[in-house]
Formats: C-alpha cells, sequence, structure tokens
C-alpha cells in the first residue's frame, strides 16, 4: 500500500524541524537559565518532536482510507503529549496540540496562511493556559508574538488563501512566506527577551525555549523551500557561571515528568495538590491521558496521587543539581578530556603533521587532528576534534586546500559555532594563530586571523617525487615554491636560498619549519637569511617539505 502523500510531507517538515533542532540542541541547553539553570531545553524540546516523528511514521504504515485530518492531528498531539519532558518540552507540546486542534477543526480546508495564523494563535493559547505563572520574555512571549503579527500581516498579504487544486508547490511556497513572518516575530521577542526577564538580563542570555523555537520554524522554512533556509544568529551562553543569587532556582531536587492514562481524569484538580509538593507544576492533557511535571523532593508521593485514578507511565526523573553541577562545568570549559580555562569561549582545531609541527600547535593551544603524511584528515576525524575542543565555539584550521571541504563539512554538521579559516599551509596556520584570543568568538577570531594571513607570504621547499614531464628537473631535485609558484630547482641549498630570497624580501620575521630529512643544518639556514631579518626556526619533523617558510 503507498504511503500518503501528504503525510510524507508532513513528516518532511517535522524531520527538517528536528534536524535544525538537533544542530544547536546544545547551544539551547547552554543558553537555559529559566526556570531552573539545569541546561536540558534543547533535550526536552529535541524529544518532544522526536515523538511526533516516531508517530509519523507509525501512521504512515497504515491503509490511506483510514487516515483522515482529524486522526492524524489527534495522534501527533497525544504524541507529543507523552514524549513531552520538563517545562520546555511540555510547553512544546502544548504548542503542537493547540495548533493540531485548529488544523483538524476546519476539515476541507487547505492548510494555507490564514489557517497557519488560527493554529498559532491557538498554539499561543494552549502554551499559556500550561503554565500556571506564565513569565513574558520567555517562549510564550515568542508565541504571542508569532500569533500577533501573523494577524495584523494577513491583511497585507496578496494570497492569503489558497483556491481549490493549488498545486503542492504553490502551498509549500505560500506557507514558507507567512512563516518568514512568524520567524521574524519570533526573533524580535527573544531579542527583547532579557528585558523583560530579569534572569536572562542578569545572565546575559535570550530565553533558551524562544530561541530553540526560532530554530524549528527555520527547519519548517527550509523543508518547505527544499534549502538551507534562513538564517538564526548564533547565542552566546553565559560567559561565566551562574549561582544562585542570579537565577531563579527550584528549591527543589528532581524534576519529575510522567503520563498517566485513564477515564474521565481532571487535570487541574491535582495541579494543588502537587503544588503542595513542589513548585513549576504542570498537568495538562484531557479526560484519557494527562502529562505531568513538577519540581519535588518527594517524586514518589507526586505519582501517589494519581496511582488511584489511571495508570502511571513514561516516567522520567531527573536530579536538577546534577544537571546544573555538569552545565556549570560545561560552561566553564570542562570537555571531560582535561580542563580548559573558565573564559575559553572559543577554541583552535587545527591539522597538522610531524611531531614538531604537532607540538607547536599544541603549545599555541590547539587541538590537534594528525592528518598523517598527506595531511588528509577525515570529516569524521575533524567532527570529533571539534565536539571534543574545550570552547563553546571553534576556528578551525585546515592547514591545507585538500583539508578545506572536510573542514567545510565538518563545520556544518557540529551544534557549535565553527568559522573554518582557510590557511593553506601548516606554517600559515601558525603564524596567523598569534592572533588568536580564546576570550573572542569565533567570527572576531576568524577576521583576526584572515587579517594576518593577507600579511603573510608562504612557501617551501621540497624533494621532487618524479620526474618533470616538461624536463624542467629530476626525481630528488629540491623544487622552492612561493604559494605554488614553482622557484627554481637544483640544489637544496640553491633553491632554499631562492625560496628565502623571495620571501623574506622586505619581512621582518622569517619562520622556517625544518622537516625530518631536511638535507642542511640549522647554521646553514642562517646564514642564507637577510641582514635584518629575524629567523624564527623550528624542527618540525613533518614529512615530504624539507622547509616549510613564511614571511612576516
Amino acid at each position: 500500500m503507498p504511503k500518503d502523500e501528504s503525510l510524507a510531507r508532513f513528516r518532511r517538515v517535522v524531520a527538517h524541524a528536528l534536524a535544525q533542532l538537533e544542530s544547536r540542541r546544545g547551544e539551547v541547553n547552554d543558553l537555559n537559565v529559566f526556570p531552573v539553570a539545569d541546561g536540558d531545553t534543547g533535550d526536552n524540546m529535541a524529544m518532544t518532536l522526536h515523538a511526533v516523528l516516531d508517530e509519523l511514521d507509525r501512521l504512515n504504515g497504515e491503509p490511506i482510507d483510514e487516515i483522515g485530518r482529524e486522526q492524524v492531528v489527534a495522534a501527533v498531539a497525544r504524541a507529543a503529549l507523552l514524549g513531552a519532558r520538563g517545562n520546555s518540552g511540555v510547553i512544546l507540546s502544548q504548542i503542537v496540540r493547540g495548533a493540531a486542534e485548529e488544523l483538524a477543526s476546519r476539515p476541507g480546508e487547505l492548510i494555507d496562511p490564514v489557517l497557519v495564523a488560527a493554529a498559532f494563535a491557538e498554539a499561543a493559547d494552549a502554551a499559556y493556559d500550561s503554565v500556571s505563572d506564565p513569565a513574558e520574555g520567555t517562549i510564550l512571549t515568542a508565541m504571542r508574538a508569532i500569533a500577533r503579527r501573523l494577524a495584523h500581516e494577513l491583511a497585507h498579504m496578496e494570497k492569503p488563501r489558497l483556491e481549490p487544486g493549488a498545486s503542492a508547490a504553490e502551498q509549500d511556497e505560500l506557507l514558507a512566506e507567512v512563516l518568514e513572518r512568524a520567524l521574524e516575530a519570533a526573533k524580535e521577542a527573544v531579542q527583547r527577551g532579557p528585558e523583560q526577564l530579569e534572569v536572562l538580563r542578569e545572565a546575559g542570555v535570550v530565553d533558551a525555549g524562544a530561541y530553540g523555537l526560532t530554530v524549528i520554524i527555520a527547519g519548517v522554512i527550509a523543508a518547505l523551500r527544499d534549502d538551507e533556509g534562513p538564517e538564526v544568529e548564533h547565542e552566546l551562553p553565559p560567559s561565566r557561571a551562574l549561582h544562585a543569587s542570579e537565577h531563579d532556582e527550584s528549591e527543589f531536587r528532581y524534576c519529575t515528568n510522567f503520563a498517566v492514562t485513564g477515564e474521565d481524569l481532571d487535570g487541574p484538580s491535582f495541579v494543588r495538590p502537587l503544588e503542595a509538593l513542589g513548585d513549576s507544576v504542570m498537568v495538562v492533557g484531557d479526560e484519557r491521558t494527562l502529562r505531568v511535571h513538577v519540581h519535588t523532593d518527594e517524586p514518589q508521593r507526586a505519582k501517589d496521587l494519581f496511582a488511584a485514578h489511571g495508570t502511571i507511565s513514561r516516567e522520567e526523573i531527573a536530579d536538577m543539581i546534577e544537571q546544573t553541577a555538569a552545565r556549570e562545568a560545561r560552561l566553564e570549559g570542562g570537555n571531560g578530556n582535561g580542563a580548559a580555562p573558565a573564559d575559553a569561549l572559543c577554541a583552535v582545531v587545527a591539522v597538522a603533521g610531524g611531531d614538531g609541527v604537532l607540538g607547536l600547535f599544541e603549545e599555541l593551544g590547539a587541538t590537534l587532528v594528525d592528518g598523517g603524511p598527506t595531511l588528509n584528515p577525515s570529516t569524521a576525524e575533524l567532527s570529533e576534534a571539534i565536539a571534543h575542543a574545550p570552547g563553546r565555539e571553534v576556528v578551525l584550521l585546515p592547514n591545507s586546500k585538500d583539508v578545506k571541504m572536510a573542514a567545510d563539512s565538518a563545520a556544518k554538521l557540529s551544534d557549535k559555532q565553527v568559522e573554518v579559516v582557510a590557511t593553506t599551509a601548516p606554517q600559515q596556520g601558525l603564524v596567523a594563530l598569534l592572533a588568536f584570543d580564546p576570550a573572542r568568538r569565533s567570527s572576531v577570531n576568524a577576521r583576526a586571523l584572515e587579517r594576518v594571513i593577507g600579511e603573510l607570504r608562504c612557501g617551501g621547499v621540497a624533494p621532487a617525487a618524479r620526474d618533470d614531464k616538461q624536463g624542467r628537473f629530476a626525481a630528488g631535485a629540491a623544487l622552492a615554491y612561493e604559494g605554488d609558484e614553482l622557484l627554481a630547482s637544483g640544489e637544496p641549498r640553491d633553491a632554499l636560498a631562492a625560496a628565502i630570497e623571495r620571501l623574506a624580501a622586505g619581512a621582518e620575521v622569517l619562520t622556517c619549519i625544518a622537516g625530518s630529512d631536511a638535507p642542511l643544518d640549522r647554521g646553514a639556514v642562517e646564514g642564507l637569511v637577510p641582514d635584518g631579518v629575524e629567523l624564527d626556526y623550528h624542527d618540525g619533523g613533518q614529512p615530504a617539505w624539507w622547509w616549510l617558510l613564511c614571511a612576516e
């Protein structure tokens, strides 16, 4: 039996939204300071979307004539509810439920801007209703801002409704257009958040849930347009550890989540008894299924309140003290492989080869990727180094033209913000790295390193691996280069002299890194350096190149 095409499209949208969120999950976690700085907002929102995606996969295996819009949205809403965990996950599940119920209430209508606007309005109301004490500056405010913006924008849209028979491509493009307006409203709400909520302002962050919402919407737009979608700027986590006096802190230890299934369940009647056991109480759902969230020291007593009314399942009990400690350790630079300075906002990942060259990069604080004799690591190796680098953002130095493509791929795959600085040789990366500051953002560091690179002249001397087809040199001859330009060939001393003469002209410092089989010693190299030029000499141990040269 073929799959329902409309379900396949819906699944594609959810899958893209989840992929976008997964790519920023760590970033969303690090922003989490409200209502408790336990660093799990990204995890909780992702779990809700995973539950929705799993349900769509299940539904799409059923016969088409047994699936209708009402059945689909009801199943999706219930899946989101059961998959939700934590404040952010439960709120997101209610956003899904509110939107789904509005879509189900209009059978026969194509999903167009009018219906989307109504769905966001219903979702915003459902989100606010799920929280006993709504706080402005959060995901709730972002949802309300979207609903208001879309209500206003509908009056100015050329085509707010779709005609019967509109193609899937027409529908996707119109929905993408209206969601771009929703995204702009959400982004503005995110940036206003610190003005509305003191804990955000004191920590110097935006609300994690609201930011996560913008990431999700951008993913939906990407799916509708079958491209990378609109850009969502990365947000920095707190620049230092948070302490109890600086943010809202639950006095209770366990974040307790569970589902209750039964008959004639009265969710509101359980709120007050739960509030007697803890705070951050949320009881959402319907007469047959409830999702419960509470911060308490007595999880079992919370579950006992429901024992006589239904079956308890989907239990998740997290120790918020442990979560908060782990989050603070992560933000202070700990990565499980050794501590980093508390101010290590940004780290460097560098590709290199040769024990001496690797050691030089290590002395400058870089996380190393050993490229081996060919200086050609895989994307997976680069991704692993980025993940373990002791910084919340990363500057990646490929140090070879051949590594640039893999570096770009690894940067896209990372949930950290990664800037690839297109260094083409190890000596270039080493000299540029002197301008790096771990307390600056990756984008700022990247610009600083690129400015240095623009003022460098790089080259080197290497033995020819084979005879030249044009007859210019034989295998084993010394070849002198500036960049990709062949300057000279012949004996090692003559080739090195030609390279130094070209590179050192007008320079103040000449860096020379000697390879493992360099045929001349340091004294011989020093004798070729012009007067007035300082020689910075190192034993690099790299294969292939006898000398790597860089002039400043």
